[in-house]
C-alpha cells in the first residue's frame, strides 16, 4: 500500500474519532433541515413579529426556489467561515503536537502526507454537500410540494469546487503560519478579497473568484457561465496542494 493510501486510512480514522465528525457536519445538516422549513414560513413569521412595522407591505410568496437560496447562503456565508476556521490547523496542529513527526518517521514521505490530507478532507466535504442537498431536496418537495432538482444540484455541486478550493488554500495557510487563528484569518482575508475581485468582469467571468456568487444565481434559477470559474479553480486548488507539499518539504519540524 503507497504512503499516501496509508496516511489517508489515518486521516479518515481520525475524522471519525474526534469532533471533526460533528462541528461541520453538524452545521451543515442544521441548515438542511431547517432551510426549507424557515424559507417556506419566513413570510408568516415576519407578518406576526412585525407587521405593524411593513406599512401594508406584502411580502411575496416563497418557493422552492426560496429554499434552495436558503441553502446555498448558508453554504456560502457560515458554512464556508466554518470551514476556514476549522481547517485553520489542518496541518499545523500534527506539526505542534508532534505527530507529524511520529508519522513521518514511517514511510510516508511529507507530499504524501499533504496530498492525503488533502485529499480525505476533500472527499468529506463532497460527502457533507451531497447528503446536506439531498436533506434540502427531499425537505424543499414536501413543504413546497415541487422540487425540480436542476437549479438546487448544480448551485451545490459548484459551491462544492468552491469548499475544495479553500480547503487546499487552508492546507497551503496551515503549512506556511503556525498558528490556526493567523491560518483562519488569512483565509477569511482571501475570501474577501475574492469576493471583491468577483465585482471586476473579467475576474468575475473567468476566475475562481467568480464561484463567491455564481451558486447563488444558480440557486435562484438563473443562468450562469461557470465553466471556466470551475475549471480555474479546479487548476488553482491543484496548485494550492502542490506549493502546499513543496512547502511541507522545506519545513522543520
Amino acid at each position: 500500500m503507497s504512503g499516501t493510501a496509508v496516511f489517508a486510512r489515518k486521516e479518515v480514522r481520525e475524522i471519525l474519532r474526534t469532533w471533526r465528525i460533528w462541528v461541520l457536519p453538524g452545521i451543515l445538516l442544521f441548515f438542511a433541515f431547517t432551510g426549507p422549513v424557515l424559507a417556506k414560513f419566513t413570510p408568516e413569521i415576519v407578518g406576526a413579529l412585525a407587521g405593524d412595522q411593513l406599512g401594508g407591505i406584502k411580502i411575496p410568496t416563497p418557493t422552492y426556489l426560496d429554499a434552495y437560496a436558503q441553502w446555498i447562503k448558508n453554504l456560502s456565508q457560515i458554512g464556508l467561515f466554518a470551514l476556514i476556521i476549522i481547517y485553520g490547523s489542518i496541518v499545523s496542529a500534527e506539526s505542534k503536537t508532534g505527530t507529524a513527526v511520529l508519522v513521518l518517521t514511517k514511510p510516508v514521505s511529507r507530499t504524501a502526507f499533504i496530498i492525503a490530507k488533502a485529499t480525505v478532507h476533500s472527499a468529506f466535504l463532497a460527502l457533507l454537500v451531497v447528503t446536506g442537498t439531498l436533506v434540502t431536496w427531499g425537505l424543499t418537495a414536501a413543504v413546497f410540494r415541487e422540487a425540480p432538482g436542476s437549479a438546487l444540484w448544480s448551485s451545490a455541486l459548484v459551491w462544492l469546487v468552491f469548499g475544495i478550493l479553500f480547503i487546499a488554500l487552508m492546507t497551503l495557510l496551515s503549512v506556511l503560519i503556525s498558528s490556526a487563528a493567523g491560518a483562519a484569518g488569512a483565509g477569511l482575508a482571501a475570501y474577501a478579497l475574492m469576493s471583491i475581485a468577483s465585482i471586476w468582469k473579467p475576474l468575475g467571468t473567468y476566475s475562481p473568484a467568480a464561484l463567491a456568487a455564481q451558486p447563488a444565481a444558480l440557486a435562484a434559477g438563473k443562468d450562469a457561465a461557470v465553466l471556466w470559474p470551475v475549471l480555474t479553480s479546479i487548476l488553482l486548488a491543484a496548485a494550492l496542494v502542490v506549493f502546499a507539499a513543496l512547502a511541507f518539504r522545506r519545513k522543520d519540524l
